[in-house]
């Protein structure tokens, strides 16, 4: 059977609780602050930016041009 802790205990106990709480509330707002910078992400992954970008006007483009084919061969 557990031992009863005193009130004093409790308190103790819940203060240190709201205590690390509070500290975890913070670094996930700053967690949460920095992964919603969407310039910094921009920034961080420009290149892989760019490349997605080209890719995708490459496959458009070749889309744009094979219905294009499709259309003149009627």
């Amino acid at each position: 059977m557990p031992a009863a802790r005193t009130p004093e205990e409790i308190k103790a106990s819940i203060e240190q609780n709201r205590a690390e709480l509070a500290v975890a509330v913070g670094r996930l707002r700053g967690e949460v602050a920095e992964l919603t910078d969407w310039r910094e992400q921009i920034r961080r992954n420009q290149r892989k930016l760019v490349i997605g970008a080209a890719v995708t006007g490459f496959v458009v483009a070749g889309g744009i041009a094979a219905i294009g084919g499709l259309f003149r061969r009627r």
